[in-house]
């Protein structure tokens, strides 16, 4: 049997960072993937960073290309009635986001990883995590046709919402809260130059719309579709007629069209679960909770998580305390929360909701423009947005 002190479920971003800020602080990990390398990486997921993600990120010794490649961005946009109003969120909040894909901050994390010789197991098949309840956890998995096991001091469970961590918690011990939204975003990727230098997320009659990039070549579009759409449904001369229907016309002119390479619809979803920790088994990023992307929340919210999980462990074996450990529930949940609050609120300020009464209608104009006419309302986003202190 194998014994590492963290074994790590999951080779997403919060399962790479996680070992990542372990292994610099002499802490042995092992990670368990049960996808490949290449289908991790093949993931199309946010591009959009909090500073405190970017702060963490150059702290750890990763921001060498995030700092050449990522894109600053000082303010975001909002249209809605035909015209684009524009929000400063540094003269606001003294902070600014960074785009930078998901897929590009996984991509510098494994590099890292195998830089420091550190141990994934890819294709890990049947992960189960035993005995988190008592002093001597351990995880099984089966590689290759042979069952291997781990004995453990700690398991961190950084494996989505449909992992296996979470899954492995007893019921009882659990409480789930849920809003399942009655739509879905369409979104393409394009080799195409990006409508504005910031994001621009629009409010119309016909729905929702953002426009976003990767980088000055390449662009991120969505709109809001129903639930039961299919990709097969949206041809791309369909998708961009209807972002530009959605958006501003000074932003409906400067869109440029071109075929895309990936297509997909997400869910949206609110969803947490309490607590974060069983014994000895800690639960990270989605596989606790889950924001619409609206507010941008999913990925920073999982760094967070890391920051405090990561804190509590150093600590339990630099200073044998365990008052990191005991309080990285509620901390983590404290700022999640928040985040969870905010997400709900841009989603529902910025949706088309098929149920709303012309009452609910009047609100959401009310909404809007009170925040472009008030400062302490773009404040708040502001704040919101670029995201709260860790």
């Amino acid at each position: 049997m194998k014994r590492v002190q963290v074994a790590i479920i999951g080779a997403g971003p919060s399962g790479l960072l996680l070992g990542h800020i372990l292994h610099r602080a002499g802490i042995e990990t092992i990670i368990l993937e049960n996808r490949s390398a290449d289908y991790v990486l093949a993931r199309v997921r946010a591009g959009l960073l909090e500073q405190g993600t970017t702060d963490l990120l150059r702290e750890t010794g990763l921001g060498a290309r995030l700092d050449r490649e990522g894109l600053v961005h000082h303010g975001l946009s909002l249209a809605f009635d035909g015209e684009l109003h524009r929000i400063d969120l540094t003269a606001s909040s003294g902070k600014s986001v960074t785009i930078y894909g998901q897929t590009e901050v996984t991509h510098d994390l494994m590099d890292a990883r195998a830089a420091l010789g550190a141990p994934t197991i890819y294709e890990a098949q049947n992960v189960t995590p035993h005995d988190f309840d008592g002093t001597s956890p351990r995880v099984t998995y089966e590689k290759d046709g042979v069952t291997h096991e781990i004995a453990c001091d700690f398991i961190a469970g950084c494996d989505g919402f449909h992992g296996v961590s979470r899954q492995s918690v007893p019921q009882a011990a659990l409480t789930t809260y849920e809003r399942v939204y009655p739509f879905g975003w369409l979104g393409i990727l394009a080799e195409v130059p990006p409508a504005d230098h910031e994001l621009v997320y629009a409010n119309s009659p016909r729905g929702f719309a953002l426009c976003t990039m990767r980088s000055m070549t390449r662009s991120r579009y969505y709109v809001q579709c129903p639930i039961g759409d299919r990709i097969e449904d949206w041809s791309d001369q369909r998708f961009w007629d209807e972002l530009r229907r959605r958006v501003d016309p000074q932003t409906a002119e400067k869109i440029t069209t071109g075929p895309s390479f990936e297509k997909s619809i997400a869910p949206l979803r609110s969803f947490v679960a309490e607590p974060l920790r069983f014994g000895r088994l800690f639960l990270v990023g989605d596989a606790a909770h889950i924001v619409p992307p609206t507010g941008a929340k999913g990925l920073n919210l999982a760094v967070s998580d890391v920051r405090y999980l990561s804190e509590g462990i150093i600590e339990h074996y630099a200073d044998k305390s365990a008052a990191g450990l005991d309080r990285y529930s509620a901390r983590a949940l404290n700022r999640i929360w928040k985040a969870v609050r905010f997400s709900w609120w841009m989603t529902t300020m910025l949706h088309r909701f098929p149920d709303a009464t012309p009452f609910d209608q009047k609100i959401q104009e009310a909404d809007l423009a009170y925040l472009v006419a008030s400062q302490a309302a773009m404040t708040s986003l502001s704040e919101n947005y670029v995201g709260l202190p860790h």
